[in-house]
């Protein structure tokens, strides 16, 4: 009989104690919180203004300092410069028919793009093979482009990327 009554109270504390802690850990996490918003406070006290004090020497060194021009000289004939082009096939499962599959991906591009005509690079990079095209001297052109090729496969579209690569650049 003892021993029922004791598990009985001790249940008892065990259930009334439960809401006791959560309310308090409730509370510890609230207050732990509310100082923790640094941004909030920033704003609140700034009224949304930020100076920012530069030292007179690096502002003059960021003031004066000459923008690197990112002009390549091309020459007349071939040129190989850093630029973009638009991958168009990339896999490396089904190893006996890769090749197959990556020449026949840039055969589709130029028949409906025989702008791209010298321009459809397919390669191998074991146990890859990619197709690539396009000499692209600009992110922006190279997403033009991209935009184009999806529209007009949209099969193959969730495949297709601009990547960075070298380029090949005639000048007569």
């Amino acid at each position: 009989m003892k021993f029922k009554s004791f598990f009985k109270i001790k249940r008892l504390m065990h259930i009334l104690a439960l809401p006791v802690i959560i309310a308090g850990n409730s509370l510890i996490y609230a207050d732990n919180h509310s100082e923790d918003n640094i941004i909030e406070r920033i704003q609140i006290e700034s009224k949304g203004n930020v100076i920012i004090d530069i030292p007179e020497n690096i502002r003059t060194l960021i003031l004066h300092s000459n923008p690197k021009e990112q002009t390549t000289e091309i020459k007349p004939g071939v040129n190989k410069l850093a630029g973009f082009r638009i991958q168009v096939f990339s896999d490396g499962r089904n190893q006996h028919t890769l090749e197959a599959r990556a020449k026949a991906r840039g055969s589709a591009i130029l028949a409906k793009f025989p702008k791209y005509k010298g321009q459809v690079y397919t390669y191998s990079s074991s146990p890859n093979w990619y197709t690539r095209v396009g000499n692209f001297k600009t992110n922006s052109e190279a997403n033009a482009a991209l935009t184009e090729l999806k529209r007009a496969f949209p099969n193959y579209s969730s495949e297709m990327r601009v990547v960075k690569s070298q380029i090949v650049v005639i000048k007569p």
